[in-house]
């Protein structure tokens, strides 16, 4: 959604997506007021996803964008997390996910961000999937959060069945 990529590429891309209907795309962006703009013109179909980073309080604003898009799922990648995010409005969002920067620059996650987080998800019945706690070796950190492996992923457009955990 670069300003600089014309539509007609970022329609033919949607277009392709929609002609590979046994795929799941998760379309993610940071350039949440020109994903908006494009949305009436675009093919949503329901294997694509369509989701927007949130790193800290400054980039919130993204969400309201993501909400009025006619994406059949929409998600959020609060990732790297690099604050809290309190009293986060999830209404219209599919699923959450969350993670720790990694890299040997990495900055730091404080735990309570991500328990916030997933508690907020769990009051708005939103399905949340921790991805990593990161740092420089963030398989070693690995994806445990109060000891559970949180890996829910979002339902379907228009039911209550949540989609299957591949292993």
């Amino acid at each position: 959604f670069h300003e600089e990529v014309p539509l007609d590429y970022i329609q033919q891309v949607f277009d392709i997506m929609h002609r590979a209907s046994w795929h799941r795309f998760q379309v993610l962006t940071k350039r949440a007021e020109r994903l908006e703009a494009a949305s009436p013109l675009l093919n949503w179909t329901p294997n694509i996803w369509m989701g927007v980073s949130i790193e800290s309080n400054e980039y919130r604003w993204r969400i309201d964008h993501l909400r009025r898009t006619g994406a059949h799922i929409k998600f959020l990648s609060l990732e790297p997390l690099l604050g809290p995010l309190a009293a986060l409005d999830l209404t219209g969002i599919d699923w959450v996910i969350v993670g720790g920067e990694s890299g040997s620059q990495s900055r730091p996650m404080d735990p309570e961000w991500v328990i916030d987080v997933r508690d907020q998800c769990r009051r708005a019945n939103v399905p949340f999937f921790f991805k990593q706690w990161g740092g420089l070796n963030k398989k070693r950190a690995g994806r445990l959060l109060e000891n559970t492996v949180w890996s829910e992923m979002p339902r379907l457009s228009g039911t209550r069945k949540a989609l299957p955990v591949l292993a």
